[in-house]
């Protein structure tokens, strides 16, 4: 048995000798990762980087040494990762056969631009108050409504400030829910790649989606990781290419009717004046108020899985100074996953004063972080 397989193995190899000297090689062919042909839920394309291109070599023609091919192509690999596809995007000699001496190159995978659409529910009524927001989104829903009316005075580029968790990425979404329009959402630090070009490849991709399906709004959040001011470029790397791409689009070089981008950020003043020129408006999101803190704990209550029995009025005075996401995410639930461990059917002062007193500790800590 082990005689025969040797001797058909003989046989292949020997026939493959007689066909490539007859056969064309190709001298180099330059690869693309593409991915699977069909992406599903559960099976995602991987990213390809070849570090080492001897080895990827060897591991190449393994599989396909004898393989004809041509330019725009697609070629599988069957070993590692059975069925993910390479687009040959040159070979030359054009329809050449790979051999031992074939040099392959392979190009860095091309990742397009991640966005999020919102999956939240959220409308204007559900942000508490931030009015000055509010009445720019009034004139962003009559500008989309009639975008003759405004001609060259359209809202373009708005830039939301403040302190983190006080409503600018909810105000975003509830304005692209109000208005039914879709909205693509990412965060600048994922623009940020490990080779030239990605950066601002995928901001000009990023509008080019949105120019497919405008109106649209283009809500980029964290945009000092990209935008900071040239003399604190050093913090994050020469994202100048990044920066450029995106001056172009918010520049509206190209057709970009109908697009609203909103940035977000924590820390205006470390923004790069060219970017932050290009902002018709910079709207600050505030604390809430006192009145403003007594909605956000009355609403949020209401959904509460226990009965709650603590001094709302009290409640409102300790946090001051809170954000509405803190006030939910540190302090009511912090209260609730209290009660519950404690095995309790309610939420009571004691309950609260614990989550204050834990948020507070948290804030003094990161205050003297930066002493």
């Amino acid at each position: 048995m082990n005689n025969r397989l040797e001797n058909t193995y003989i046989s292949e190899n020997q026939l493959r000798q007689e066909i490539s000297k007859q056969m064309i090689e190709a001298k180099v062919i330059v690869l693309k990762p593409v991915g699977y042909p069909i992406e599903s839920n559960f099976i995602e394309s991987p990213e390809i980087e070849v570090t080492n291109k001897e080895l990827f070599e060897i591991y190449a023609k393994d599989q396909w040494n004898g393989y004809k091919l041509h330019k725009n192509q697609y070629i599988f690999d069957q070993k590692l990762i059975p069925d993910f596809a390479f687009q040959v995007m040159d070979i030359r000699p054009n329809d050449s056969y790979i051999t031992n001496n074939t040099s392959i190159l392979v190009l860095a995978q091309e990742n397009k631009v991640k966005t999020t659409s919102s999956n939240k529910n959220y409308k204007l009524k559900d942000v508490i108050g931030q009015e000055k927001a509010k009445n720019k989104t009034k004139i962003i829903t009559k500008y989309l409504e009639n975008p003759d009316k405004f001609k060259d005075w359209a809202p373009k580029n708005i830039l939301f400030y403040g302190m983190p968790g006080t409503g600018k990425t909810m105000l975003a979404q509830a304005l692209a829910n109000e208005l039914n329009i879709p909205i693509k959402m990412i965060k600048a630090t994922s623009l940020i790649g490990d080779h030239v070009g990605n950066g601002s490849r995928q901001i000009h991709e990023l509008y080019e989606e949105a120019r497919q399906s405008k109106p649209c709004v283009i809500f980029i959040d964290e945009i000092d990781a990209i935008a900071l001011e040239r003399k604190f470029q050093s913090l994050r790397g020469d994202v100048t290419e990044i920066v450029n791409a995106l001056l172009t689009e918010l520049d509206g070089i190209e057709n970009n009717d109908s697009i609203i981008t909103i940035c977000a950020t924590n820390t205006p003043e470390m923004l790069d004046y060219a970017i932050r020129s290009r902002f018709e408006e910079e709207i600050e999101f505030i604390l809430p108020t006192r009145e403003e803190r007594e909605v956000i704990i009355k609403n949020n209550i209401s959904t509460l899985p226990l009965e709650c029995v603590f001094d709302v009025n009290k409640v409102v005075e300790k946090t001051k100074n809170l954000s509405g996401r803190d006030i939910k995410e540190k302090v009511l639930k912090t209260a609730l996953h209290k009660a519950i461990s404690n095995s309790k059917d309610f939420i009571d002062d004691e309950d609260i004063n614990y989550a204050i007193h834990e948020t507070k500790k948290e804030v003094s800590v990161s205050d003297t972080m930066f002493v």
